[in-house]
């Protein structure tokens, strides 16, 4: 089973710890792909100064294969993100130098994995007729989406996934329904502390959420998303296929960031600079990938 995360990566700096983690969608799917056995690659941009340096040694250590992987010099995109209580507030991101243009060659490259996996904060979401002409396309449209902005897409994919935890049931169900009606193979609607949907033509699948001792949730639907792209292309039945994301999910949550590899950063100084101002809704959602 051969993955490639293809798109975003980011530096959480989480500024009441002082500490800087790895992270983006389309990394940590690769990661957790990597760890539940897949071969796994990332496509994508970072910069050459301590952030993408550390995000690169992390995909290193997590055995992704980096070959696909270009390293600019500037700056590494970043979320800068503060505790106020017990509640993850993003105050604000850069994800300038994670933006690219997929060119011919890249394109080519996906052909040599069985699914390539991109989200709605990297820059690939045009590009998944394309894509799905070389590979099973996996993608999350996180939990802002535009429905008629990702409806032509979803027949091209091989999973569709999106973040409901604002959802009651019925229309996470009702989500789910019309993301198989409109071609896509699999929907995964992820509903947080209640569990996820999983639909194909086979049904409509739910999953409860573990239970366990939460620390930071970031990454976790990523994780979720792993667990279901490496269970289906390894023949797992449904049910075994959640479980085993479930339980992935639920490790993440007891981590910080989304898979740990932090290093120390000048906090006061990211402070100083940004003036502890908070985004708008719509940036923090880009920042969660």
């Amino acid at each position: 089973m051969r993955v490639l995360g293809a798109g975003d990566n980011v530096a959480d700096r989480y500024l009441h710890q002082a500490m800087l983690y790895p992270g983006g969608n389309a990394v940590n799917v690769a990661v957790f792909a990597a760890r539940l056995g897949a071969r796994a690659g990332y496509l994508g941009v970072l910069g050459d100064d301590a952030a993408g340096r550390q995000i690169l040694r992390a995909l290193e250590a997590e055995h992704v294969d980096t070959a696909l992987t270009r390293v600019v010099h500037a700056p590494n995109a970043t979320a800068d993100v503060e505790l106020v209580g017990n509640d993850r507030v993003f105050l604000r991101s850069d994800r300038t130098t994670a933006l690219f243009e997929l060119d011919d060659a890249q394109l080519e490259a996906m052909a040599d994995y069985d699914v390539v996996h991109s989200g709605y904060a990297g820059p690939l979401l045009t590009r998944i007729p394309d894509m799905a002409q070389k590979a099973r396309v996996s993608f999350d449209f996180g939990s802002r989406f535009d429905a008629e902005e990702v409806r032509p897409y979803l027949s091209h994919l091989h999973l569709a996934s999106f973040s409901g935890g604002h959802m009651d049931g019925e229309e996470a169900r009702m989500l789910v329904q019309r993301v198989l009606d409109a071609g896509a193979e699999y929907a995964l609607v992820t509903l947080g502390a209640h569990g996820a949907l999983l639909g194909s033509a086979e049904g409509i699948s739910q999953q409860a959420a573990d239970r366990v001792n939460v620390r930071d949730t970031l990454g976790a639907g990523d994780a979720f998303i792993a667990g279901v792209l490496v269970g289906i292309g390894t023949g797992r039945d449904i049910r075994s296929t959640l479980v085993a994301a479930s339980a992935q999910a639920a490790q993440v949550c007891q981590v910080n960031g989304a898979f740990e590899h932090g290093i120390p950063f000048d906090a006061e100084a990211v402070r100083r600079q940004h003036g502890n101002t908070r985004q708008s809704n719509d940036d923090q959602e880009a920042v969660k990938a």
